[in-house]
């Protein structure tokens, strides 16, 4: 398809909108952005370059307020293949096998329309990972909510596991694990962050590149609709405010279909492993914009659109709204013409639309054309694709931290009066969340060694091609705390990693990437970049220390609601290893007559803890100093230990402490505990990072000791599992027949749905 070569149809720039406010504001443009778009084009752009540059400058799209300090990540390692700037993150885990990372968020979109915001959020991220060339094998859904007293907060909750579970389930991709957490500073805007893993022959990586001048640029999947139009820009650099502005907002939110996702997954992979396609980009954030832009401007090349051979299912659509619309189960193929009638049979074979929409030039420019009232064709947009994708703003926007930041730091949280009643206080921390994972199906594939329900899952690693299993294992988890994190929120990052080593490691899994995303509040509060800024540097210094690559991420910003930022919350995810998988790791569990070993050193801090936010102390003191190297060798230690099959339950301490974890495991498996080494309730609900129970066979008792005493952990033998009741010295004595029922009770009541079966 060749353009007239000609200038675009030009409109003004200054042209208001319906309600008097100037196009490019209207469009989330700032004055300067409008500058800068002037000199890049020199001349005045018209309306739909301004809608282009709107999406693809949007804070979702061009990281424009977050890219200065994510360049702070450690993303090197032997087995990186690719990093951080692509679809989704690679590495080589061994066999000739490549797992392919990413996280995603759809935050704003779940909180207008919860049930389509958390099944686009699948549907996304399940494109990130196919666009490389990966077979999508496992989801996480960490997902955070406001209090289930709130009626808003429990139909957003409901909502929300509803479409992860329908698109998910439907599509054919088992959900493994996740976090639900419920919090008053997530009401009014929840947060919901998908992780996917996919596995590949290294030999089928792509990347989506736009090579070769006269190649075709082919859609596939779905047509394109007004669902979805400027969804980045309009739900991702706001907060929000009232519920009538709010439901304004629901024609933003995409609407999905994962029957169409899964034929269009099978094309896809069927066109790369028989080599049909030079790239593969998916069609997210910014639509067909976002598409052409990125693969023109990564291979070095321009693109020429026919705007008018996109296919539509809604009349009368103007150009940009077919060009920024975010319809969902649409990807891009970068096809030799040679090549085209094998693409389209395949297509027609997995019953998938496919259009060729565009052509590859030398022009370096991204063209976008139509038919002319006479006939022939007429540009109407006309662009430097690299302008678009790589020089979007860059923003080192102020940063400050908190004015009473000082004083805050000086109210510990260990001045709070002894507790009255220990046993209530570690009552009102159990929650099952089985109710949000049995709505999942999670053995799919039938690889799931471990399902949700553990400090990580497990998957068999098996060859993506033959299915042949190589005889490992791989584990996954995901992790964040918002209430460290707004007490400091390096610290609090620095031990968000922790915790997921930890969670990793008894399992017996050896961490190789960390994929992100950071949760934040409106960039433009001097605080809220102070935090985001913070969290990078706690999160690096804890990656470097561990040897773990960032691999990915993604930034959601503009998390508040009625003017209040939430507290910060980057979520990490992180892939472990297990060579070999020769048995089913250890679960949070007790055996009778087992003994209790905790490893690793207790701090006496309860600043940024649970039990301190049930008492209203919340954002204030310190928290417990982490020291990394001894995180590290302890992490090792345990991994040590289950591999040697040593362990018979295991479970990482952090929210809720010592006295949760034991808790869990009593629960869980029908064994109460008794615990006499401890001092007070400072050292059963201390959230110190680094630490594990192990529960273990008495006649292994002095093996493991010896192992730990080796290695210089710290380590202290704290009681034994067995009885019908939960009991700490003379602190608390609970019921384990009355901790069960709480612990499986509390969500399905609270959310209305009555009690769970079995």
């Amino acid at each position: 398809m060749a353009a007239a070569e000609q200038t675009p149809r030009n409109g003004d720039a200054h042209d208001d909108s319906s309600d008097g406010e100037p196009v490019h504001r209207a469009l989330g443009l700032t004055d300067d952005e409008l500058d800068r778009i002037r000199d890049t084009l020199g001349r005045e752009p018209n309306h739909l370059e301004l809608a282009m540059y709107s999406v693809m400058w949007s804070e979702h799209c061009s990281y424009k307020s977050s890219r200065i300090h994510l360049r702070r990540f450690p993303t090197e390692a032997p087995w990186v293949l690719v990093g951080p700037g692509e679809g989704a993150g690679v590495v080589d885990v061994g066999d000739g096998i490549a797992a392919a990372l990413r996280i995603e968020s759809h935050n704003h979109p779940s909180a207008i329309e919860p049930y389509q915001g958390a099944a686009t959020g699948v549907g996304g991220i399940l494109r990130d990972i196919f666009s490389v060339g990966a077979r999508p094998v496992a989801v996480m859904d960490p997902l955070r909510f406001g209090p289930l007293d709130d009626a808003r907060s429990r139909w957003i909750a409901e909502g929300v596991v509803s479409g992860v579970s329908g698109y998910g389930n439907s599509v054919g991709v088992p959900n493994v694990g996740g976090e639900t957490v419920f919090d008053e500073t997530y009401q009014g805007n929840p947060l919901v962050n998908v992780l996917c893993l996919g596995l590949m022959p290294t030999e089928r990586l792509v990347l989506g590149r736009a090579e070769g001048v006269g190649n075709l640029a082919v859609l596939l999947g779905s047509s394109t609709g007004r669902d979805g139009i400027g969804g980045v820009s309009v739900l991702a650099s706001a907060g929000f405010g009232d519920d009538e502005a709010d439901a304004d907002k629901r024609p933003s939110v995409q609407v999905g279909d994962p029957f169409e996702e899964k034929r269009l997954i099978e094309a896809c992979l069927e066109l790369l492993d028989r080599d049909l396609a030079v790239g593969v980009q998916d069609l997210g954030g910014a639509g067909i914009t976002c598409a052409t832009a990125e693969t023109a401007a990564k291979g070095g090349a321009g693109m020429d659109v026919d705007v008018d051979a996109v296919p539509r299912r809604e009349p009368h659509m103007a150009p940009f709204e077919v060009m920024t619309s975010e319809s969902q189960e649409r990807m891009l193929a970068i096809v030799e013409p040679d090549k085209l009638d094998d693409v389209l049979a395949i297509a027609r074979r997995w019953e998938v639309q496919a259009t060729v929409i565009g052509t590859v030039t030398d022009s370096g420019r991204l063209r976008i054309v139509t038919a002319a009232d006479g006939g022939g064709p007429e540009v109407v947009a006309d662009v430097p694709a690299k302008s678009l994708e790589d020089e979007a703003p860059l923003y080192d926007r102020p940063r400050s931290e908190p004015a009473d930041l000082a004083v805050r730091r000086e109210d510990s949280a260990n001045s709070l009066p002894a507790p009255s009643d220990l046993g209530a206080d570690l009552l009102d921390m159990l929650c099952d969340t089985s109710w949000v994972w049995s709505q999942y199906d999670h053995m799919l594939f039938l690889n799931t060694v471990i399902a949700p329900g553990g400090d990580a899952a497990v998957l068999r690693l098996k060859h993506p091609t033959t299915g042949v299993d190589t005889g490992r294992g791989m584990a996954m988890t995901t992790d964040g705390n918002h209430l460290w994190c707004a007490v400091d929120p390096r610290l609090g990052s620095t031990m968000t990693i922790c915790e997921s080593v930890m969670n990793l490691a008894v399992v017996g899994a050896r961490p190789v990437a960390m994929v992100n995303c950071m949760n934040f509040g409106n960039p433009e509060h001097p605080e809220v970049m102070w935090q985001l800024s913070e969290s990078v540097d706690g999160l690096s210094e804890a990656l470097v220390a561990f040897g773990i690559p960032c691999i990915g991420g993604n930034v959601s910003l503009y998390n508040e609601s009625r003017g209040a930022d939430i507290d910060p919350t980057p979520v990490v995810g992180l892939l472990g290893l297990i060579e070999p998988l020769e048995r089913v790791p250890p679960r949070p569990r007790l055996v009778e007559g087992g003994a209790l070993i905790l490893v690793g050193d207790t701090v006496r801090e309860l600043s940024g803890s649970r039990w301190a936010a049930s008492q209203g102390h919340r954002g204030r003191g310190r928290l417990p100093e982490v020291d990394l190297d001894a995180v590290s060798v302890a992490a090792g230690v345990t991994r040590e230990l289950v591999a040697a099959d040593l362990v018979l339950g295991a479970h990482d301490v952090s929210g809720g402490g010592l006295g949760l974890a034991v808790a869990e495991m009593a629960v869980a498996s029908g064994v109460g505990a008794t615990i006499a080494r401890i001092a007070d309730h400072v050292d059963l609900f201390s959230e110190s990072a680094g630490r594990a129970v192990l529960c273990v066979a008495p006649d292994r008792v002095r093996a493991v000791l010896d192992v730990l005493e080796a290695h210089g952990v710290a380590h202290s033998r704290i009681g034994e599992a067995g009885g019908d009741r939960i009991v700490v010295k003379d602190l608390l004595d609970v019921g384990l027949a009355e901790a069960a029922d709480v612990w499986r009770n509390r969500l399905p009541d609270s959310i209305g749905s009555g009690t769970t079966q079995g």
